[in-house]
């Protein structure tokens, strides 16, 4: 790190309410929306204390005052239940450390936002999923933030990114883009266009089922992947479900799916050889059993039996958001190839494809856990 920006960094955690010596700052993690770092603090009795700072990328998040008023309130109600459930707070849900003017974050002279959480030590974060055993461990632990939260007046909570998961509104983005074709893409994309376009009856599935009152508004993720838990580092149990910043009103399907969308493909994201991506049932299966089992019977039963349409949706959803990219010219999601964003919406809507090939297994298979 240069000197010049640790000075700045020991200017902005001076605003902190934070007792010791700033010992250590160093980078810290592989996030793609925030900066990261790890501070080692010298504790006036001995010992160390390490924080994790971070810059909110506001570019993306408009709104970082509400963003962290989300956040308080949601840690805050998540340690009173894991007082009363008789766990450690201090290690299964983020901590906010004020600033010395108790605000939740603080703003510089550059205009840019800082926050700090307490660090949890001896954990461990998984990029991928290796095992069946890592992907039910992680649906146990989605499903137990959902029931921890499950009374939690969702409709107080700010929409830090807008419309994020309303899939209606992203295939109105999506037309926009197709017919605007700003870039003179949309020739090279006539199979993706069309396959997105034949689903367009299924978009306000959720949506208008929520809209009825079958579907209560929960307080959800939005970005239920697997490195966004910590893992306790001894035991290898969930611990603490991490970055919270698109905390927000929504759908227990918007959770349910994406990360069915993420962690049960057989391909990469950005696969070229389609052949390679299919949906693993058996992984469906196991994050299935351990949603449910972490959600403790929370859910409605309209919930339940319509998660295979969350996962179905999620991964559609991904899919014109990555095809729309490529047609406004790659101005969203960064690409490292030509065609870069047609690859992954060509790997999601493979993924679609296959779910509906699968549909009555994986209606059969939540059938099959709906119970407990």
């Amino acid at each position: 790190m240069e000197n010049t920006d640790r000075v700045r960094i020991e200017e902005i955690i001076a605003r902190f309410d934070i007792e010791g010596r700033p010992a250590e700052v160093r980078p810290y993690g592989n996030g793609h929306i925030n900066d990261t770092f790890l501070l080692t603090y010298a504790m006036p009795e001995g010992g160390q204390k390490k924080y994790i700072l971070q810059r909110i990328n506001h570019s993306i998040f408009k709104k970082p005052y509400e963003l962290m008023e989300n956040i308080v309130n949601v840690t805050g109600y998540l340690r009173e239940m894991i007082l009363a459930y008789g766990g450690d707070p201090d290690r299964e849900t983020l901590n906010v450390v004020k600033t010395r003017s108790q605000d939740s974050c603080y703003r510089d002279d550059n205009g840019c936002y800082w926050r700090i959480f307490l660090f949890i030590e001896r954990t461990v974060c998984l990029e991928k999923v290796e095992s069946e055993k890592d992907f039910y461990d992680s649906a146990v632990a989605f499903g137990n933030f959902q029931r921890l939260l499950a009374e939690y007046p969702a409709k107080k909570l700010y929409e830090t990114i807008p419309d994020f998961h309303n899939t209606p509104s992203r295939f109105r983005d999506f037309e926009k883009a197709v017919r605007e074709d700003k870039m003179g893409r949309a020739a090279l994309a006539q199979e993706e266009i069309a396959f997105a376009l034949a689903r367009q009856k299924d978009t306000a599935v959720l949506t208008d089922l929520l809209k009825e009152g079958k579907l209560p508004l929960r307080v959800t993720h939005n970005d239920t992947k697997l490195n966004n838990i910590l893992f306790d580092e001894a035991s290898g149990k969930a611990l603490c479900i991490i970055d919270l910043d698109t905390v927000m009103p929504g759908l227990t399907h918007y959770d349910f799916g994406d990360s069915i969308r993420f962690g049960a493909s057989t391909g990469e994201e950005d696969e070229k050889d389609l052949s390679k991506v299919e949906l693993d049932l058996s992984l469906y299966e196991a994050f299935t059993r351990g949603y449910l089992e972490g959600c403790g019977g929370s859910l409605t039963q309209m919930e339940i039996e319509t998660l295979p349409m969350g996962a179905k949706l999620m991964t559609y959803e991904c899919g014109i958001r990555f095809l729309a990219d490529f047609l406004e010219g790659d101005v969203y999601y960064k690409v490292h190839r030509e065609g870069h964003n047609l690859d992954r919406a060509r790997t999601q809507f493979k993924l679609v494809a296959d779910m509906e090939a699968k549909w009555e297994d994986m209606r059969a298979i939540v059938e099959k856990y709906k119970n407990g």
